[in-house]
Parts: structure tokens; C-alpha cells; sequence
């Protein structure tokens, strides 16, 4: 593959775990990086920080109970985690491909936060992908299911997120992707 890394942009949070992951990749092979933050909120990587402000944090103000329906769980009404909400819908908006690392549920959401951002992706019919810690596989959302897939960044823009509780193994599994995309 022909891909010049650095016309190609990672957009990201920067948490501890995937995001921070992410961001080394993105690092070590030249991709460009933005992480959407929110004030008061500490990142473990602040390379390409950018800091929503109160508008732009509006503008990925999904209702909280739209987002509890479509993962089928409830969130906290915190201002945190609507924050956190609000700003992967930044990360997604402006990425194509998602690439996501967590777990997937018996309902097909992924778990925790991160779901969300598997879920808009599926809402604005992007391409997404998620490694799944437990079965060590990255699998793609085809036909309204998860099939097992081998990945590659091959759009220009493309969202990191995932969970903060990164395995050996989905470490070594995003450094394949970005290998298997930029070498």
C-alpha cells in the first residue's frame, strides 16, 4: 500500500488506554493527531489538543436519554459524561473510518462510552471497526452484524477511541494496523 501517513489525520480524546495508544501510533508513523478535550478534563496525551468550547460541545449535545436508548443502558445525567458524549461526537464526526478497541455485547453495542461511538457511527453510516479484547479479532459492522475483519486506514481522516483497559493484545493489534496501513 502506497499511503503517505502524513496526509492522513487521527482524530481522537487522548484518555489513558486506546486513545493514548492511538495517538503513539499515529506519532510513530507520521499521521497527523487531534484530540477533542473539554475544559478540566486531563488527558494522558495532549499532542494536537483541541479544547471544545461550550458552542462546539453543544453541537454533539445528543439527548442522554437517546444515547441510554440506543446502547440500552443508562448513563449518569453528570456533566461529565456529557461532555465525554458530546466530544466523541466530535472525534466521529470528523473521522470516516472508526477504529474502536473494547468489547462487543450479546446486544451487538459495544460496551461503555465507547459504544457511543461505535453507535453514530453506525448512524452516519461510516465504516467501523472493533478489536474485541476477548476474542483477540477486529470485526466490522456489514449488513446490521459483526463480521471478522482485517482492517486497514485507507481514508484520510479516521477516529481512535476505545476503552482505557488497553490489552497486550489490542496494543499489539492496532501496531499491525497501522503497519498492515503505512508500511
Amino acid at each position: 500500500m502506497n499511503n503517505d501517513p502524513s496526509q492522513f489525520t487521527l482524530y481522537s480524546g487522548g484518555h489513558r488506554g486506546a486513545e493514548a495508544e492511538f495517538g503513539k501510533l499515529a506519532a510513530k508513523y507520521g499521521v497527523k493527531e487531534v484530540n477533542f478535550t473539554f475544559d478540566g478534563n486531563m488527558l494522558d496525551r495532549d499532542t494536537g489538543m483541541r479544547v471544545l468550547n461550550q458552542e462546539e460541545l453543544e453541537k454533539g449535545n445528543i439527548s442522554m436519554d437517546i444515547v441510554s436508548t440506543r446502547l440500552g443502558r443508562s448513563f449518569s445525567k453528570g456533566n461529565r459524561i456529557r461532555k465525554v458524549i458530546q466530544s466523541i461526537f466530535h472525534m466521529v464526526n470528523n473521522g470516516y473510518q472508526i477504529f474502536v478497541v473494547g468489547w462487543i455485547l450479546p446486544d451487538k453495542t459495544v460496551k461503555g462510552g465507547t459504544g457511543w461511538a461505535v453507535e453514530l457511527g453506525k448512524l452516519f453510516n461510516r465504516p467501523v471497526f472493533v478489536y474485541e479484547q476477548d476474542r483477540k479479532a477486529w470485526f466490522s459492522w456489514v449488513d446490521n452484524d459483526w463480521k471478522m475483519a482485517t482492517p486497514v486506514i485507507h481514508h484520510k481522516s479516521f477516529a481512535g477511541t476505545g476503552t482505557r483497559n488497553l490489552t497486550d493484545d489490542a496494543a499489539a493489534a492496532m501496531q499491525d494496523l497501522f503497519e498492515r496501513s503505512f508500511k
